[in-house]
């Protein structure tokens, strides 16, 4: 019985030891449950693509107002723009020896009237400085230089394409290589309002269809009353909720109203790719389209689908969309492949309250949380960086390495399809068609198998054509020769029986 009370204080000892130790171990960063899904829709667990590395308070930049509602991030080099809308300002940041910094506060363009802003939504920056404020209630978009002097101002169109009686109210922007502005305005449903540099504006681009049901349509335009009619929604397009442009010029958007039935089938398009007059040219090759979680209920609780809230576009066509409803985060790689899932809903380390936009610096993800007024930074693992890698050799044309890189990450993950996707690509581009075809057979990727065994099938033509031609000549040529070798037997023989008759008369 003495023997207890040891056994019990040991016991402690080495509970608090292992504790200790993967304290100890963590080294400060916070790890972050990974997922991915299957050909089947079915959830698989994965390692960890990302971690956190850094929450950027507002008494970590040391400002003497705390951040109030902040909406929309915009990373331009080392420079991370934050809109801080509740105080009508947006601060820089600047990041040095993986740290951020306050540079500057960002509150009035010098000789603009109204100097100020009122509830700016979303902020900025181009190659050479100059700085982009959607200032939502002063129904405008500033444009200041470095030195954030006034340089013009984007406004409400005097146009007959605009409807007059609307309020311009800009609350998304981005701005191409030429200076064009394209502004995403709060109940304008005809798509991106797009300006020229010199402000003059050039009209919409990118609109939404309109989906309705023909039985609504039918109730409204013949049976229902004026006084129904004037309770129902109008067919109207529905407006985006975020963009991002990305390195060559095209501008992704995502849109969060749409009927969940519309979604697996590819017709609600809660991401998009707009090309120069506004049509979709997002690839999708994937099982299932780029819309986020595939499952909806979890445990007792239906949640619904996700509702990307931002994207941001990585230097390799990775891009990147944050979920408001579940807090996550979804890697697609240029194919529309689902790379990753991370993230959830909290006041945690690595968790949101209420996401609302995304960016990216490098490789590192940042993500704002509206309510926390915070900015959490997550750094890929080195199995983050392998995906990455793989994807990059693939696009510079090394496709012996890349698949090699593919095989390490199936060590670490051997149930990820992208990686058997990733060799079966690259197997294909080595012209190893009969290889490839194995592992788009193990991914389940009917498409690529179906290439790969087209160009299998015209090789395997094509190497035995040599062999084919001979048995063609042959079955064309022996029974000429055949025949020819049996007219020339006859006529011996009837020679020889002609000879036989002679002799005997």
């Amino acid at each position: 019985m003495r023997r207890t009370p040891r056994i019990l204080a040991l016991g402690l000892a080495l509970w608090l030891l292992l504790s200790a130790a993967a304290l100890a171990a963590d080294d400060g960063f916070s790890k972050v449950y990974t997922y991915n899904y299957d050909y089947w829709g079915e959830l698989r667990e994965s390692p960890d693509a990302y971690r956190t590395s850094e929450v950027i308070y507002s008494a970590t930049l040391g400002l003497d107002r705390p951040m109030l509602r902040p909406q929309s991030l915009y990373a331009r080099g080392d420079d991370l723009y934050v809109c801080d809308t509740g105080n009508n300002r947006v601060l820089q940041l600047t990041r040095r020896g993986g740290q951020f910094a306050l540079t500057r506060i960002i509150d009035a363009a010098e000789g603009a009237e109204p100097a100020g802003f009122d509830t700016p939504g979303d902020v900025f920056a181009d190659a050479a400085g100059n700085i982009y404020v959607a200032d939502t209630n002063h129904n405008r978009v500033v444009m200041m230089d470095k030195d954030l002097r006034f340089v013009r101002q984007y406004v409400k169109p005097e146009d007959a394409t605009f409807e007059q009686n609307l309020s311009f109210l800009p609350s998304k922007l981005v701005v191409d290589q030429a200076g064009r502005v394209y502004a995403l305005a709060t109940n304008v449903n005809k798509g991106l309002v797009k300006y020229e540099a010199d402000g003059t504006f050039t009209g919409f681009i990118g609109a939404n269809k309109v989906k309705y049901n023909l039985w609504d349509y039918i109730w409204k335009a013949f049976l229902s009353t004026r006084e129904q009619r004037a309770q129902q929604a109008s067919f109207v397009p529905t407006e985006y909720e975020n963009i991002c442009i990305d390195q060559e010029g095209f501008i992704y958007a995502t849109n969060i109203v749409f009927s969940e039935y519309d979604l697996k089938s590819d017709v609600a398009k809660p991401i998009r790719r707009l090309n120069g007059i506004g049509n979709d040219i997002l690839i999708k090759n994937g099982k299932f389209p780029p819309i986020g979680d595939l499952q909806w209920v979890e445990g007792n609780l239906d949640y619904g689908p996700s509702k990307l809230k931002d994207v941001t576009v990585l230097e390799n066509d990775i891009y990147v969309a944050v979920d408001r409803t579940r807090g996550r985060l979804f890697g697609y790689d240029p194919q529309g492949i689902m790379l990753w899932a991370f993230g959830t809903k909290g006041n945690h380390v690595g968790a949101f309250l209420s996401a609302a936009s995304v960016e990216h610096m490098g490789r590192d993800l940042l993500v704002l949380d509206e309510d926390e007024s915070s900015i959490t930074v997550f750094t890929p693992t080195d199995y983050g960086n392998l995906i990455y890698r793989a994807n990059d050799e693939y696009l510079r044309g090394q496709y012996e390495t890349s698949a090699d890189t593919w095989r390490e990450v199936l060590k670490l993950n051997a149930n990820y399809d992208p990686a058997f996707i990733g060799i079966g690509r690259s197997l294909l581009r080595q012209e190893q068609y009969g290889e490839a075809m194995k592992y788009f057979k193990m991914a389940h990727d009917r498409v690529n198998y179906g290439r790969a065994y087209r160009y299998y099938r015209k090789e395997a033509v094509e190497s035995r054509v040599g062999l084919l031609a001979v048995i063609l000549v042959a079955l064309l040529v022996v029974p000429l020769i055949l025949r020819q070798i049996k007219r020339m037997k006859e006529e011996v023989q009837a020679d020889e029986r002609r000879k036989a008759a002679g002799f005997r008369s």
